[in-house]
Protein backbone atom coordinates (compact mmCIF):
# COMPACT_ATOMS: atom_id res chain seq x y z
CA UNK A 1 0.00 0.00 0.00
CA UNK A 2 1.12 3.58 -0.55
CA UNK A 3 1.50 5.65 2.42
CA UNK A 4 1.98 9.81 2.42
CA UNK A 5 3.37 11.10 4.85
CA UNK A 6 4.66 14.42 5.85
CA UNK A 7 8.26 15.79 7.14
CA UNK A 8 8.20 19.27 9.17
CA UNK A 9 11.21 20.99 9.83
CA UNK A 10 12.43 24.42 11.23
CA UNK A 11 14.42 26.69 8.93
CA UNK A 12 17.46 28.48 8.99
CA UNK A 13 17.55 30.85 5.90
CA UNK A 14 19.22 33.87 5.25
CA UNK A 15 18.27 37.23 5.69
CA UNK A 16 17.82 37.50 1.88
CA UNK A 17 15.73 34.54 1.65
CA UNK A 18 13.29 35.33 4.65
CA UNK A 19 12.66 38.44 2.69
CA UNK A 20 11.93 36.63 -0.39
CA UNK A 21 9.42 34.01 1.33
CA UNK A 22 7.42 37.11 3.05
CA UNK A 23 7.10 38.29 -0.31
CA UNK A 24 5.92 34.63 -1.81
CA UNK A 25 4.19 34.69 0.51
CA UNK A 26 2.21 37.61 0.01
CA UNK A 27 1.85 36.91 -3.53
CA UNK A 28 0.49 33.58 -2.77
CA UNK A 29 -2.01 35.58 -0.69
CA UNK A 30 -2.79 38.41 -3.29
CA UNK A 31 -3.60 36.02 -5.92
CA UNK A 32 -6.22 34.36 -3.55
CA UNK A 33 -7.59 37.41 -2.52
CA UNK A 34 -7.86 38.59 -5.99
CA UNK A 35 -9.40 35.70 -7.47
CA UNK A 36 -11.24 34.92 -4.69
CA UNK A 37 -12.93 38.65 -5.00
CA UNK A 38 -13.37 38.25 -8.69
CA UNK A 39 -15.68 34.98 -8.11
CA UNK A 40 -17.94 36.79 -5.84
CA UNK A 41 -18.49 39.56 -8.43
CA UNK A 42 -19.20 37.34 -11.01
CA UNK A 43 -21.85 35.30 -8.85
CA UNK A 44 -23.20 38.81 -7.91
CA UNK A 45 -23.98 39.55 -12.02
CA UNK A 46 -25.32 36.38 -12.16
CA UNK A 47 -22.19 34.33 -14.31
CA UNK A 48 -20.82 31.58 -13.63
CA UNK A 49 -18.06 30.88 -11.35
CA UNK A 50 -14.87 30.65 -13.53
CA UNK A 51 -12.80 26.94 -13.10
CA UNK A 52 -9.05 26.66 -12.33
CA UNK A 53 -7.90 26.86 -15.99
CA UNK A 54 -10.17 29.83 -15.87
CA UNK A 55 -8.55 31.14 -13.40
CA UNK A 56 -5.01 30.42 -14.13
CA UNK A 57 -5.71 32.60 -18.02
CA UNK A 58 -6.43 35.27 -15.23
CA UNK A 59 -3.21 34.82 -13.55
CA UNK A 60 -1.02 35.04 -16.47
CA UNK A 61 -3.15 38.85 -17.23
CA UNK A 62 -2.06 39.72 -13.79
CA UNK A 63 1.60 38.32 -13.98
CA UNK A 64 1.83 40.63 -17.23
CA UNK A 65 -0.25 44.17 -15.99
CA UNK A 66 1.95 46.84 -15.62
CA UNK A 67 -0.33 47.37 -12.42
CA UNK A 68 0.96 43.67 -10.44
CA UNK A 69 4.08 43.25 -12.65
CA UNK A 70 5.56 42.47 -9.29
CA UNK A 71 3.75 38.82 -9.20
CA UNK A 72 6.19 37.84 -12.11
CA UNK A 73 9.26 38.39 -9.55
CA UNK A 74 7.36 34.82 -8.03
CA UNK A 75 7.60 31.57 -9.00
CA UNK A 76 4.58 30.58 -11.11
CA UNK A 77 3.71 27.23 -9.68
CA UNK A 78 2.87 28.38 -5.76
CA UNK A 79 0.72 31.01 -7.32
CA UNK A 80 -1.24 28.51 -9.40
CA UNK A 81 -1.19 26.49 -5.94
CA UNK A 82 -3.01 29.49 -4.48
CA UNK A 83 -5.44 28.95 -6.92
CA UNK A 84 -6.03 24.99 -6.55
CA UNK A 85 -6.75 25.99 -2.79
CA UNK A 86 -9.19 28.57 -3.49
CA UNK A 87 -11.02 25.92 -6.10
CA UNK A 88 -10.73 23.08 -3.18
CA UNK A 89 -12.20 25.67 -0.47
CA UNK A 90 -15.25 26.01 -3.23
CA UNK A 91 -15.60 22.48 -3.09
CA UNK A 92 -15.67 21.44 0.29
CA UNK A 93 -18.34 24.90 0.78
CA UNK A 94 -20.62 23.34 -2.15
CA UNK A 95 -20.32 19.69 -0.41
CA UNK A 96 -20.92 21.19 2.71
CA UNK A 97 -17.75 20.55 4.73
CA UNK A 98 -16.45 24.12 5.27
CA UNK A 99 -17.79 27.47 5.38
CA UNK A 100 -17.42 30.01 2.28
CA UNK A 101 -13.85 31.20 1.31
CA UNK A 102 -12.69 34.03 3.46
CA UNK A 103 -9.95 36.58 2.34
CA UNK A 104 -6.82 35.96 3.73
CA UNK A 105 -4.65 38.47 5.90
CA UNK A 106 -1.54 39.36 6.37
CA UNK A 107 0.58 37.45 9.69
CA UNK A 108 -2.42 34.67 9.73
CA UNK A 109 -1.14 31.35 8.31
CA UNK A 110 1.14 32.66 5.21
CA UNK A 111 2.25 30.07 3.00
CA UNK A 112 3.10 28.86 -0.34
CA UNK A 113 3.53 25.26 -1.86
CA UNK A 114 5.79 24.02 -4.45
CA UNK A 115 4.10 21.18 -6.02
CA UNK A 116 6.85 19.54 -9.08
CA UNK A 117 9.13 17.45 -7.19
CA UNK A 118 11.46 17.73 -10.53
CA UNK A 119 12.24 21.35 -9.21
CA UNK A 120 13.30 20.67 -6.03
CA UNK A 121 16.63 19.25 -5.05
CA UNK A 122 16.47 17.40 -1.07
CA UNK A 123 20.21 16.89 0.08
CA UNK A 124 19.85 15.22 3.40
CA UNK A 125 22.96 14.32 4.23
CA UNK A 126 23.53 17.49 4.14
CA UNK A 127 20.67 19.16 5.92
CA UNK A 128 19.49 21.63 3.03
CA UNK A 129 16.70 21.67 0.36
CA UNK A 130 16.64 23.64 -3.23
CA UNK A 131 13.85 25.33 -4.06
CA UNK A 132 13.35 27.86 -7.30
CA UNK A 133 14.09 31.43 -6.86
CA UNK A 134 15.09 30.87 -3.12
CA UNK A 135 17.94 28.32 -3.38
CA UNK A 136 19.66 25.93 -1.20
CA UNK A 137 17.91 26.26 2.12
CA UNK A 138 19.59 24.71 5.31
CA UNK A 139 17.03 22.92 7.94
CA UNK A 140 17.65 21.23 11.54
CA UNK A 141 17.40 18.13 10.45
CA UNK A 142 16.13 15.79 13.37
CA UNK A 143 14.76 12.61 11.77
CA UNK A 144 15.23 10.77 8.33
CA UNK A 145 12.76 11.66 5.37
CA UNK A 146 11.38 8.06 4.05
CA UNK A 147 9.36 8.07 0.59
CA UNK A 148 10.21 10.09 -2.19
CA UNK A 149 9.30 13.32 -2.28
CA UNK A 150 6.49 14.83 -3.67
CA UNK A 151 5.55 18.44 -2.57
CA UNK A 152 7.32 20.89 -0.44
CA UNK A 153 5.11 23.27 1.70
CA UNK A 154 6.88 26.72 3.35
CA UNK A 155 5.10 28.14 6.35
CA UNK A 156 5.90 30.81 8.75
CA UNK A 157 4.18 30.93 12.73
CA UNK A 158 5.30 32.56 15.58
CA UNK A 159 8.24 34.23 13.56
CA UNK A 160 10.13 31.26 12.33
CA UNK A 161 9.88 29.33 9.04
CA UNK A 162 9.16 26.05 8.64
CA UNK A 163 9.20 22.97 5.79
CA UNK A 164 7.18 20.57 5.28
CA UNK A 165 8.01 17.64 3.29
CA UNK A 166 5.25 15.02 1.74
CA UNK A 167 6.41 11.83 0.77
CA UNK A 168 4.81 8.73 -0.74
CA UNK A 169 6.88 5.07 -0.43
CA UNK A 170 5.27 1.91 -0.70
CA UNK A 171 4.55 -0.06 2.56
CA UNK A 172 3.32 -3.30 3.68
CA UNK A 173 0.10 -3.43 5.06
CA UNK A 174 0.65 -4.26 9.24
CA UNK A 175 -0.86 -6.30 11.39
CA UNK A 176 -1.61 -5.01 14.54
CA UNK A 177 0.52 -6.02 17.52
CA UNK A 178 -2.15 -5.54 20.08
CA UNK A 179 -5.29 -7.72 19.88
CA UNK A 180 -7.31 -5.95 22.48
CA UNK A 181 -9.90 -3.82 22.03
CA UNK A 182 -10.88 -0.52 24.01
CA UNK A 183 -13.58 1.99 24.24
CA UNK A 184 -12.69 6.26 24.86
CA UNK A 185 -14.46 8.48 26.20
CA UNK A 186 -13.36 12.17 26.17
CA UNK A 187 -14.24 15.25 28.47
CA UNK A 188 -12.99 17.68 30.29
CA UNK A 189 -12.01 16.45 34.07
CA UNK A 190 -10.08 13.65 32.38
CA UNK A 191 -9.17 13.97 28.85
CA UNK A 192 -9.89 10.21 27.73
CA UNK A 193 -11.42 7.85 29.83
CA UNK A 194 -10.46 4.05 28.82
CA UNK A 195 -12.96 1.15 28.84
CA UNK A 196 -10.50 -0.60 30.97
CA UNK A 197 -10.59 2.12 34.10
CA UNK A 198 -7.47 3.71 33.18
CA UNK A 199 -7.53 7.22 32.16
CA UNK A 200 -5.03 10.00 30.74
CA UNK A 201 -5.15 13.45 32.84
CA UNK A 202 -5.68 16.64 30.45
CA UNK A 203 -2.72 18.97 29.53
CA UNK A 204 -5.19 22.29 29.51
CA UNK A 205 -2.30 24.12 28.04
CA UNK A 206 -4.38 26.89 27.11
CA UNK A 207 -5.30 27.30 30.56
CA UNK A 208 -1.89 27.06 31.83
CA UNK A 209 -0.85 29.85 29.75
CA UNK A 210 -4.21 32.46 29.94
CA UNK A 211 -3.18 34.50 32.80
CA UNK A 212 0.48 35.34 31.42
CA UNK A 213 -1.59 35.60 27.77
CA UNK A 214 -3.94 38.17 28.88
CA UNK A 215 -1.06 40.25 30.65
CA UNK A 216 0.74 40.60 26.99
CA UNK A 217 -2.76 41.10 25.22
CA UNK A 218 -3.45 44.24 27.40
CA UNK A 219 0.17 45.85 27.17
CA UNK A 220 -0.34 45.16 23.19
CA UNK A 221 -3.71 46.87 23.73
CA UNK A 222 -1.64 49.95 25.15
CA UNK A 223 0.80 50.60 22.59
CA UNK A 224 -0.09 52.89 19.35
CA UNK A 225 -0.87 50.57 16.40
CA UNK A 226 1.48 49.29 13.89
CA UNK A 227 4.26 51.05 15.84
CA UNK A 228 7.35 49.32 16.70
CA UNK A 229 6.63 48.66 20.22
CA UNK A 230 3.06 47.11 18.95
CA UNK A 231 5.05 44.78 16.80
CA UNK A 232 7.42 43.67 19.09
CA UNK A 233 4.21 42.99 21.64
CA UNK A 234 2.25 41.52 19.33
CA UNK A 235 5.19 39.05 18.42
CA UNK A 236 5.20 37.78 22.01
CA UNK A 237 1.54 37.03 22.20
CA UNK A 238 2.16 35.17 18.87
CA UNK A 239 4.74 33.34 20.66
CA UNK A 240 2.45 31.89 23.33
CA UNK A 241 -0.03 30.93 21.36
CA UNK A 242 2.58 29.14 19.28
CA UNK A 243 3.62 27.60 22.91
CA UNK A 244 0.08 26.83 23.47
CA UNK A 245 -0.51 24.76 19.98
CA UNK A 246 3.21 23.06 20.39
CA UNK A 247 2.12 21.59 24.00
CA UNK A 248 -1.15 20.50 22.70
CA UNK A 249 -0.35 18.48 19.22
CA UNK A 250 2.95 16.94 21.36
CA UNK A 251 0.69 15.80 24.04
CA UNK A 252 -2.55 14.84 21.71
CA UNK A 253 0.74 12.76 19.57
CA UNK A 254 2.14 11.22 22.44
CA UNK A 255 -1.56 10.04 23.89
CA UNK A 256 -2.79 8.40 20.33
CA UNK A 257 0.86 6.52 19.62
CA UNK A 258 0.17 4.61 23.17
CA UNK A 259 -3.21 3.73 22.18
CA UNK A 260 -3.25 3.24 18.92
CA UNK A 261 0.38 0.81 19.72
CA UNK A 262 -1.46 -1.20 22.44
CA UNK A 263 -5.25 -1.90 20.75
CA UNK A 264 -6.07 -3.40 17.84
CA UNK A 265 -9.47 -1.81 17.93
CA UNK A 266 -10.58 1.80 19.47
CA UNK A 267 -14.09 2.76 19.66
CA UNK A 268 -15.21 6.38 19.82
CA UNK A 269 -17.91 8.87 20.16
CA UNK A 270 -18.76 10.17 17.20
CA UNK A 271 -18.88 13.90 18.39
CA UNK A 272 -19.67 17.42 16.54
CA UNK A 273 -17.44 19.35 18.20
CA UNK A 274 -18.64 22.71 16.65
CA UNK A 275 -22.69 22.54 18.13
CA UNK A 276 -21.04 21.42 21.67
CA UNK A 277 -18.83 24.90 21.48
CA UNK A 278 -21.66 27.14 20.12
CA UNK A 279 -21.80 30.32 21.78
CA UNK A 280 -24.81 30.45 24.26
CA UNK A 281 -25.28 34.46 23.19
CA UNK A 282 -28.36 33.84 21.64
CA UNK A 283 -30.22 37.34 19.66
CA UNK A 284 -30.94 40.97 20.48
CA UNK A 285 -34.60 39.71 20.83
CA UNK A 286 -33.80 36.43 22.38
CA UNK A 287 -30.53 36.75 24.65
CA UNK A 288 -29.52 33.37 25.99
CA UNK A 289 -28.98 32.04 29.25
CA UNK A 290 -25.92 31.39 31.15
CA UNK A 291 -23.71 33.04 28.81
CA UNK A 292 -20.55 33.15 31.12
CA UNK A 293 -20.88 29.47 32.33
CA UNK A 294 -21.25 28.29 28.62
CA UNK A 295 -18.02 30.23 27.23
CA UNK A 296 -16.25 28.54 29.61
CA UNK A 297 -17.06 25.31 28.65
CA UNK A 298 -16.59 26.23 25.39
CA UNK A 299 -13.17 27.40 26.28
CA UNK A 300 -12.71 23.79 28.17
CA UNK A 301 -13.56 22.14 25.70
CA UNK A 302 -11.68 23.81 22.54
CA UNK A 303 -8.63 23.18 24.98
CA UNK A 304 -8.48 19.40 24.92
CA UNK A 305 -8.72 19.17 20.94
CA UNK A 306 -11.09 16.47 20.55
CA UNK A 307 -11.33 16.56 16.91
CA UNK A 308 -7.34 16.44 16.66
CA UNK A 309 -7.55 13.74 18.93
CA UNK A 310 -9.64 11.25 16.49
CA UNK A 311 -7.82 12.37 13.25
CA UNK A 312 -4.73 11.15 14.97
CA UNK A 313 -6.45 7.86 16.40
CA UNK A 314 -7.82 7.30 12.70
CA UNK A 315 -4.89 7.40 11.03
CA UNK A 316 -2.21 5.84 13.44
CA UNK A 317 -4.48 2.77 13.79
CA UNK A 318 -4.74 2.24 10.03
CA UNK A 319 -0.57 2.89 10.52
CA UNK A 320 -0.57 -0.10 12.35
CA UNK A 321 -3.42 -1.99 10.26
CA UNK A 322 -6.03 -1.21 13.68
CA UNK A 323 -9.32 -0.20 13.33
CA UNK A 324 -11.02 2.83 14.61
CA UNK A 325 -15.32 2.86 14.88
CA UNK A 326 -17.20 5.70 15.48
CA UNK A 327 -20.31 5.51 17.55
CA UNK A 328 -23.39 7.59 18.82
CA UNK A 329 -22.84 9.20 21.67
CA UNK A 330 -26.46 9.51 22.74
CA UNK A 331 -27.38 8.09 26.20
CA UNK A 332 -23.36 6.52 26.07
CA UNK A 333 -23.26 8.50 29.83
CA UNK A 334 -26.82 7.22 30.86
CA UNK A 335 -27.11 3.95 30.04
CA UNK A 336 -26.06 0.89 32.59
CA UNK A 337 -23.69 -1.31 31.50
CA UNK A 338 -25.03 -4.63 33.51
CA UNK A 339 -28.64 -4.19 32.93
CA UNK A 340 -28.92 -1.99 30.01
CA UNK A 341 -31.59 0.59 31.27
CA UNK A 342 -31.64 4.09 30.16
CA UNK A 343 -32.06 7.03 32.66
CA UNK A 344 -31.08 10.87 33.55
CA UNK A 345 -31.53 9.75 36.82
CA UNK A 346 -28.35 7.06 36.97
CA UNK A 347 -26.05 10.15 36.34
CA UNK A 348 -26.41 11.47 39.82
CA UNK A 349 -23.49 13.62 39.76
CA UNK A 350 -21.00 14.23 36.82
CA UNK A 351 -18.71 12.36 38.15
CA UNK A 352 -20.58 9.13 39.49
CA UNK A 353 -23.03 6.65 38.03
CA UNK A 354 -25.50 4.60 40.09
CA UNK A 355 -27.95 2.41 38.13
CA UNK A 356 -31.73 2.97 39.44
CA UNK A 357 -32.39 -0.36 38.10
CA UNK A 358 -29.68 -2.77 39.03
CA UNK A 359 -27.66 -0.65 41.66
CA UNK A 360 -24.69 -0.54 39.92
CA UNK A 361 -21.90 2.06 40.24
CA UNK A 362 -19.40 3.16 38.70
CA UNK A 363 -17.72 6.61 37.63
CA UNK A 364 -19.59 8.32 35.04
CA UNK A 365 -16.83 8.60 32.41
CA UNK A 366 -15.74 4.66 32.40
CA UNK A 367 -19.24 3.90 32.18
CA UNK A 368 -19.17 5.98 28.81
CA UNK A 369 -16.24 4.04 27.61
CA UNK A 370 -18.04 0.43 28.56
CA UNK A 371 -20.82 1.69 26.17
CA UNK A 372 -18.68 3.21 23.47
CA UNK A 373 -17.01 0.20 23.03
CA UNK A 374 -20.42 -2.35 23.28
CA UNK A 375 -21.81 -0.06 20.94
CA UNK A 376 -18.21 -0.49 18.63
CA UNK A 377 -18.58 -3.95 18.95
CA UNK A 378 -21.99 -4.38 17.35
CA UNK A 379 -21.00 -2.26 14.89
CA UNK A 380 -18.55 -4.14 13.95
CA UNK A 381 -20.25 -6.88 14.38
CA UNK A 382 -22.89 -5.47 11.80
CA UNK A 383 -20.48 -4.10 9.17
CA UNK A 384 -18.43 -7.95 8.62
CA UNK A 385 -21.89 -9.13 8.56
CA UNK A 386 -22.62 -7.25 5.94
CA UNK A 387 -24.97 -4.42 7.30
CA UNK A 388 -25.38 -0.50 7.39
CA UNK A 389 -25.94 1.38 10.49
CA UNK A 390 -28.69 3.74 10.26
CA UNK A 391 -28.07 7.16 10.64
CA UNK A 392 -30.55 7.84 13.72
CA UNK A 393 -28.96 6.57 17.13
CA UNK A 394 -28.36 3.17 17.74
CA UNK A 395 -29.46 0.41 15.00
CA UNK A 396 -27.52 -1.36 12.45
CA UNK A 397 -29.76 -2.26 9.24
CA UNK A 398 -29.48 -5.01 6.82
CA UNK A 399 -29.37 -4.11 2.85
CA UNK A 400 -32.97 -6.20 3.22
CA UNK A 401 -34.61 -4.13 6.29
CA UNK A 402 -35.01 -7.21 8.04
CA UNK A 403 -31.77 -7.79 9.77
CA UNK A 404 -31.31 -5.21 13.38
CA UNK A 405 -28.94 -5.34 15.54
CA UNK A 406 -28.64 -2.27 18.42
CA UNK A 407 -25.93 -0.48 18.93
Amino acid sequence: MKRLQAFKYELMPRGEQQRQMRRFAGSCRFVFNKALGLQKERYEQGEKKLGYAGLCKRLTEWRNSTETVWLAASPVHPLQQALKDLERAYTNFFAKRADFPRFKKKGQSDSFRYPDPKQIKFDQGHSRIFLPKLGWLRYRNSRDVLGAVKNVTLSSSGGKWYVSIQTEREVEQSLPSATTAIGIDVGIARFATLSDGSYIAPLNSFRKHEQRLARYQRATSRKTKFSNNWKKAKARVQRIHVRIGNCRRDFLHKATTTISQNHAMIAIEDLQVRNMSKSAVGTAERLGKNVRAKSGLNKAILDQGWAEFRRQLDYKLAWNGGHLIAVAARDTSRTCPCCGQVSADNRRTQERFACVGCGFEENADVVGALNVLRAGHARLACEVSGAVMSPAAGTHRSDSGAAQCRA
